[in-house]
């Protein structure tokens, strides 16, 4: 399993409309593409005073799935022009990691 992380800032006042851009356009049209090996992907939210964090991280079988994604230069990022338009700054780069060992409990902790 490999995990793509990617992280992108933006302000107060934009936090709540890029957060609807990525749950209404952004991740439906991910999983429209029905990338072989895409598992899920999850959102994450900080706010930092002035500005509010997201992270992204993506779950793929392979890395093959990945250069499937997001092509052979796969450590680049892929930002919107619209998204552009919301974020103060964001991550060039994703980060890629092997998921080496995962525990699942089914009971609350």
């Amino acid at each position: 399993m490999i995990s793509r992380i990617w992280r992108g800032w933006t302000t107060m006042e934009d936090a709540d409309e890029y957060e609807n851009l990525l749950r209404e356009k952004i991740f439906p049209t991910i999983a429209d593409r029905q990338v072989r090996g895409y598992k899920s992907i999850q959102l994450f939210r900080k706010n930092h005073g002035d500005e509010v964090e997201f992270i992204t991280i993506m779950w793929f079988d392979s890395w093959e799935s990945v250069k499937e994604f997001a092509g052979q230069n796969f450590k680049r990022s892929y930002v919107s022009a619209v998204e552009r338009k919301i974020l103060k700054r964001y991550d060039n780069r994703s980060q890629h990691y092997e998921v080496r060992e995962q525990f699942q409990y089914s009971r609350a902790i």
